[in-house]
């Protein structure tokens, strides 16, 4: 009697973990398996891991813990905790930290600690930076697929193919504006 009731109360939690959800969600720990088995190796390398991961059944847990747990996160928190990662770039100006959080990336320039958050503002369909008052201010909005507007120095935005020539004449008028300080 005591399994019966264990194993009712694990279905009614699961169930009602989806029921009050209503999120489809993205998935992430599913697809991050799947492209992971895309990059092993030709075609048939691929179908062979395929075929054995259904088999083991890594793509069967990996559905159900998206489906149970990271997607209801997704939805009640607004982030998915498969998506957060640290990654450090060497450039000429120094060694930055980009954190993704899931919804952003925060740029941090690793000397001085002086950091940037972007965001892509969906409804817009724009990048943003947050400035010093903590205002989120677009920098770059997809027009279509090969033209976008980018800001200039002095605040206006110019249309910018997506070729090298585009970025090569925005580049000759300035360039963007630098990003402000947190």
């Amino acid at each position: 009697m005591k399994k019966y009731k264990i194993a009712v109360s694990a279905i009614l939690i699961a169930g009602s973990s989806m029921a009050f959800t209503s999120c489809i969600g993205s998935f992430a720990m599913t697809n991050r398996v799947l492209s992971w088995n895309k990059q092993v190796g030709n075609k048939f390398v691929n179908e062979l891991v395929f075929f054995a991961f259904w088999i083991l059944p890594v793509y069967e847990v990996t559905s159900i813990a998206d489906l149970l747990v990271i997607n209801a996160i997704e939805f009640w928190s607004g982030t998915n905790p498969m998506t957060a990662s640290t990654k450090v770039v060497d450039t000429d100006h120094g060694r930055y930290t980009i954190d993704c959080d899931g919804k952003g990336y925060i740029v941090t320039l690793a000397s001085t600690g002086e950091q940037t958050r972007l965001e892509f503002i969906e409804d817009t369909q724009s990048w943003a930076f947050e400035n010093a008052e903590g205002e989120m201010v677009p920098f770059m909005t997809f027009v279509d697929d090969s033209h976008v507007r980018m800001i200039k120095p002095d605040g206006d935005f110019m249309l910018v193919d997506l070729n090298e020539q585009g970025v090569m004449a925005y580049a000759a008028q300035g360039g963007m504006m630098p990003m402000a300080k947190r």
